[in-house]
């Protein structure tokens, strides 16, 4: 806490933050957020649903595209497989999180921290990497098909086709469901553990009839998380040749018809949709249903101590899930060292040549990336930083719609905001002719569009710990409302304002769903474009590596960045409080 805000802490209250009439810097913010969120994020999507229906060439209303669409067999598959897609890869990550999530939080287990931690790693590695890491391992060619040929006279076919999407998604994704249950579970009422148990409950009974229902909002939420962005993926799929899914049709249909083409922006609207109605059932899946705690914290789980075939068997059942859910990690770090890597369990012999020519050729991506991605980062602060205080802070109406328009960037995938920037933009041109849509300030626009909403969410959360007060007692000291926040609110928000940038960065440095559609010229190319060309080819996937551990390297140290920030954060206002 500064020196100003203890000083004035203590300095009786007059007046009121958030009441009273709207002055007239609140409405220009306000009018700035909104019209900001207009351009980049409502006018491109809106343009995107405006083309779906109305007619090419005449503008008229129509539904004969989407008619077109269902009776395509091609797109009524690619919808069905994107569908099954996503189902089974919220089944598979459930089969991976709920046992980490269990056993960590249930049981008095050794090194449950660092499990955590290990699982969270796979969010930090772009899923189209790990889709070539886990073709080396999994591949019909791959470490594992091999020795089951040599040794039993088999192969299973983990990776072909839509299995093969599924299996990386999976892997992917399964921290999102591991961290929310995770929460639930430590939050869980122990006193109704305790009387189910009084009344004879135990075992797997009394996970399936007390603890799972208790946490099931946990749950829902990281299980939704996991199907919308299984359903918006685009690389993946494509990386592994798997054609026939929605993302990957109305990135087809764009850049190998055109941005005429009405069939792209029908499938973008089908994935809008489908996003939206996924996050609406995980709502009404736990609505009017009370989950509350009647402690504080709720306690968590009872922890018990392991028997000691017991704590074998949870040993061994953690070992795996995680040399699973760490096996692109690895294959990534064997493969960039790699000279050929082909028909062979590990790669024949190594090298730091990929890197050599990453550092001399592809520095180009790495520049791109760090300045694309914290200029992405820095919008979002300033204009969560905004939306929260208007929120929290003032009675303007019409700030809450602020809130959900930026807040509803969750629900757009990147390949619809790439389309609707292309069709909205591509026509506007400077004075030298150049379309705006091909300049390098548009992927910078996407970037900090579609990671707006976490920024948001953590300035939100910053300012809520803030006291009122605080900002009431410097304006009866006479600081005006700009000073007030300057010397007062920012300085309180550090830490909660740099967790949400170095979030806002380390995501935005791996997008590419919306660059790859963006991207105009290889001098424009971020890192993740880079990653995408590298991995088209046999001969490439060797520096490609190399550059997606340096990608992961960058990714894990904002992580941890952003980890030490808070906690510095959250230690210096205990210190003060």
């Amino acid at each position: 806490m500064s020196a100003l805000a203890r000083r004035i802490g203590a300095i009786p209250l007059l007046g009121s933050i958030g009441t009273g009439r709207a002055t007239a810097g609140q409405i220009a913010l306000a009018l700035g957020i909104l019209i900001f969120l207009v351009l980049f994020l409502v006018w491109p999507v809106a343009t995107v649903i405006w083309v779906a229906f109305t007619e090419k060439g005449t503008g008229t209303f129509t539904l004969v595209n989407f008619y077109d669409f269902a009776r395509t067999d091609l797109f009524a598959r690619a919808f069905w497989n994107s569908f099954y897609v996503s189902a089974m890869a919220v089944v598979i990550a459930s089969a991976f999180a709920l046992p980490l999530a269990y056993i960590t939080s249930r049981f008095a287990f050794r090194g449950a921290a660092i499990i955590q931690i290990l699982g969270f790693l796979p969010l930090i590695m772009p899923p189209f990497v790990g889709a070539v890491a886990l073709q080396l391992f999994f591949g019909r060619n791959g470490s594992v098909n091999l020795l089951l040929d040599d040794w039993f006279g088999f192969k299973v076919p983990f990776m072909d086709g839509l299995n093969g999407v599924v299996f990386v998604q999976s892997i992917h994704y399964f921290p999102f469901i591991l961290i929310n249950l995770s929460a639930a579970l430590r939050n869980i009422d122990r006193s109704m553990e305790e009387a189910a148990q009084n009344l004879g409950s135990s075992g797997f009974r009394l996970f399936r009839r007390i603890v799972f229902p208790l946490a099931l909002p946990g749950y829902v939420a990281g299980a939704s998380l996991v199907f919308v962005k299984v359903f918006d993926d685009l690389a993946t799929p494509l990386l592994l040749n798997v054609k026939d899914m929605l993302a990957p049709q109305a990135y087809l249909r764009v850049t190998s018809i055109g941005i005429t083409d009405p069939m792209g922006y029908v499938i973008s609207v089908v994935l809008i949709v489908t996003s939206v109605a996924a996050m609406w059932a995980s709502s009404l899946a736990t609505r009017n249903i009370d989950y509350a705690t009647v402690q504080r914290g709720g306690g968590g789980l009872v922890r018990r101590r392991l028997k000691p075939w017991e704590t074998a068997v949870a040993y061994a059942v953690i070992t795996f899930i995680l040399l699973l859910v760490l096996a692109p990690h690895f294959g990534l770090l064997l493969l960039s060292f790699a000279t050929i890597w082909s028909f062979s369990p590990l790669p024949d012999a190594y090298t730091t040549a990929h890197y050599i020519r990453v550092f001399g050729e592809s520095s180009l991506y790495i520049k791109n990336t760090l300045i694309y991605a914290s200029l992405a980062g820095l919008i979002d602060i300033v204009v969560g930083t905004s939306i929260a205080y208007l929120v929290l802070r003032t009675k303007l109406p019409g700030r809450i719609s602020l809130d959900t328009i930026a807040t509803a960037a969750l629900a757009i995938p990147g390949i619809v905001l790439g389309i609707g920037y292309l069709r909205a933009y591509y026509g506007v041109q400077l004075w030298d002719g150049t379309p705006l849509a091909s300049l390098w300030i548009i992927i910078v626009l996407a970037l900090a569009i579609r990671r707006l909403p976490y920024a948001l969410r953590a300035c939100h959360a910053a300012l809520q710990q803030i006291s009122v007060s605080l900002e009431e007692a410097a304006e009866n000291l006479g600081a005006t409302k700009i000073r007030t926040v300057r010397r007062i609110v920012i300085p309180l928000m550090t830490g909660g304002l740099a967790a949400g940038f170095v979030t806002s960065f380390a995501t935005a440095a791996v997008e590419l769903s919306a660059t790859l559609m963006l991207v105009q010229s290889n001098a424009d190319a971020p890192l993740s474009y880079g990653l995408y060309v590298f991995m088209q080819s046999p001969a490439g996937r060797g520096a490609g590596a190399a550059l997606g551990v340096i990608a992961v390297v960058i990714v894990a140290a904002s992580t941890v960045l952003s980890q030490l920030l808070v906690e510095r954060d959250r230690r210096s206002k205990a210190r003060h409080s």
